[in-house]
């Protein structure tokens, strides 16, 4: 790898590690404990240390400083410090199962003396050493190994290194916790570590050869630094992969759910958004137009917000058709009975889109509650244009009969999937196919509720 190559890749991890840094320092201002504290620490550490450690950061610093081996002493110790404080957060998020608040604080009292002693030892060998000749970035090991005190330096850096990563892989492999996000942070920290202990196993043996005078390792030696590397990028995403994913997810539900809110919200009655302003509420919704409520959601930031938003204001169209009473039985009705018609019949059945096995419980649910959304608001806006239903609510007189339907109990926890599947099923063959039906038979005024809860 050429030198700029080398820059740009460490400059690339260096900016994902201050990115972290902020994410965290942000958080801990938020709520301060010692997990944010350790976490905000690791990534600003380790950000400033890739920076330092590329090639164009090496030569400048020792440039700076006149002493052009100086910025291997801050990248060693910042290297052991980073992965030192990623073994602290794991037995913080893995105590034993009895003893948890004693035995985590032995532990990581111990570790803390521990590393704190190598840091120091390695400070008094690097500045006793006697360092020669041009510095050339990543060779440090092999190249002034000669020295005794540079040789100390590195033992005392690998023997940490590889007590340091070793246990944190045994002690993740061994863990069970109940919170997902902490999980997975652990399992890529175990992950990373093992990786990172590559970089031992390759600069061992060169630099044992190399203080004999064999220097046939060399490449090996340098060939290490991909696995600190790759350790690195791996706890990286121990940290925020958990959060990016839950990130991405909540990005993605968004856009599916948003044909499910144009439905029941814009088409419904666009006051039940918060977007909408006074004078486009009482102009568009006594015509029933739609056309100036065309939101797009900022899926960048504020993802979560406008995620609960969505779901509550699409809740509220599930109410608002219930309480007009638009909604009804036969389209829940119809697509429960063309389902049994086509798993009985294969061309049917591959018509529909369906397979073999058929559709999980869930599944059919949402297609019938889809049917039954599609058909209420289609008989509101017929209504509208007819002239005969320009408010939401009408509801009839006298008690009514309301069915129990898929989704009426939902728990909130569980609305979101569940709208997810409606949303999906929208535009399903068997949706439509039920609705067609639905339409051939006589108009009857039969209610039902949505499955809103």
């Amino acid at each position: 790898m050429s030198e700029s190559t080398a820059t740009a890749v460490y400059f690339f991890i260096a900016s994902l590690y201050l990115t972290v840094a902020c994410w965290k320092g942000f958080a801990l201002l938020r709520a301060p404990s010692p997990s944010f504290a350790l976490q905000t620490a690791v990534h600003a550490v380790g950000g400033i240390v890739y920076v330092v450690a590329s090639p164009l950061g090496y030569r400048s610093l020792g440039s700076a400083v006149g002493q052009p081996w100086l910025p291997t002493l801050p990248i060693y110790l910042g290297i052991l410090a980073c992965f030192g404080m990623n073994h602290l957060l794991t037995i913080l998020w893995t105590p034993s199962r009895q003893g948890v608040s004693w035995r985590a604080r032995r532990l990581t009292t111990a570790w803390s003396l521990a590393y704190g002693f190598s840091l120091t030892a390695m400070i008094i060998a690097f500045v006793g050493a006697d360092l020669e000749g041009p510095a050339v970035p990543l060779e440090f090991n092999t190249d002034q190994v000669d020295d005794l005190h540079v040789l100390v330096f590195l033992t005392v850096f690998l023997t940490m290194l590889t007590c340091g990563t070793l246990s944190t892989w045994r002690r993740s492999r061994r863990a069970q916790i109940d919170d997902e996000a902490i999980m997975h942070a652990v399992r890529w920290f175990g992950a990373g570590m093992l990786v990172t202990f590559g970089y031992v196993v390759c600069s061992a043996p060169a630099i044992v050869a190399a203080a004999t005078g064999h220097h046939q390792l060399d490449a090996l030696g340098v060939m290490g630094s991909g696995f600190g590397v790759a350790g690195s990028v791996m706890t990286v995403y121990g940290v925020s992969g958990a959060a990016v994913s839950k990130w991405l997810a909540e990005r993605r539900d968004i856009a599916v759910l948003q044909p499910l809110w144009q439905l029941v919200v814009a088409r419904v009655d666009e006051r039940l958004s918060l977007d909408s302003t006074l004078g486009q509420r009482d102009s568009n919704y006594e015509t029933g137009s739609t056309d100036a409520m065309q939101p797009m959601p900022h899926r960048l930031l504020g993802v979560r917000w406008t995620l609960t938003r969505q779901v509550i204001e699409i809740l509220d169209g599930f109410r608002e058709l219930e309480r007009g009473a638009w909604a009804r039985s036969s389209p829940a009705n119809s697509v429960k009975a063309l389902y049994e018609e086509a798993m009985k019949t294969d061309e049917l059945r591959r018509k529909l889109g369906l397979g073999k096995k058929g559709l999980p419980e869930a599944e059919l649910d949402a297609l019938a509650t889809a049917a039954v959304i599609r058909d209420a608001v289609e008989r509101l806006q017929t209504a509208r244009k007819s002239g005969n239903g320009v408010a939401v609510s009408t509801p009839s007189a006298g008690p009514r009969s309301v069915p129990d339907v898929p989704g009426k109990k939902t728990p909130a926890a569980n609305e979101r999937p569940r709208l997810v599947r409606v949303a999906r099923a929208l535009d399903h063959p068997m949706v439509d196919a039920s609705l067609r039906v639905v339409r051939s038979l006589p108009q009857t005024d039969e209610p039902l509720t949505t499955g809103a809860s």
